[in-house]
């Protein structure tokens, strides 16, 4: 029996056996992809935050990688910080990040763009209004901890791309 999943795109196969192994742990040992960040163990902090489409939904969801285990992601594609990157430029997000200075030490910083990134790709789906705009970008990404206080940077930056992309068609 076998494990089938999608890390970036890339068909990932694994013998049943090794189902209750962590996902942060497999992203790092064995695809050497260390942009996933391991913070408390526990999934309060999510610093391991990585974006996942598990069938059958096709909407992408947060998934906390230090506490899922291989088998919970059998049949799942997921998108690491590696996975968004772009042949030629940045995302907006990241770039947003970048211009207002949306990290401290940035250990925090895959979690929250994979948050965001999730939310600003749902975001037209789920029929936010401007006004309810802080809202929505408070439980995306609300429950996330950055240890250095640069909340009001992400959100700051959250808020720029959503209008630009969302609100304003750029």
């Amino acid at each position: 029996m076998s494990l089938v999943f999608y890390v970036n795109g890339v068909i990932q196969t694994l013998d049943a056996r090794r189902g209750p192994e962590l996902l942060i742990d497999y992203l790092h040992d064995e695809l050497d992809l260390s942009g996933t960040k391991f913070g408390c163990g526990i999934g309060v902090c999510r610093a391991c935050t990585v974006s996942a489409r598990i069938p059958p939904d096709t909407a992408p969801v947060p998934v906390i990688s230090c506490s899922t285990t291989l088998d919970m992601i059998d049949g799942a594609q997921i998108t690491t910080i590696e996975g968004l990157r772009l042949p030629d430029r940045l995302r907006p997000i990241q770039e947003a990040f970048l211009r207002h200075f949306a990290f401290q030490c940035g250990y925090c910083t895959p979690g929250f763009v994979m948050a965001a990134q999730i939310f600003l790709d749902g975001l037209t789906d789920t029929g936010t209004l401007p006004a309810d705009l802080d809202a929505a970008i408070e439980a995306a990404v609300g429950s996330h901890i950055c240890r250095c206080s640069g909340y009001v940077r992400y959100y700051t930056a959250i808020r720029e791309t959503a209008e630009n992309i969302v609100f304003r068609g750029d």
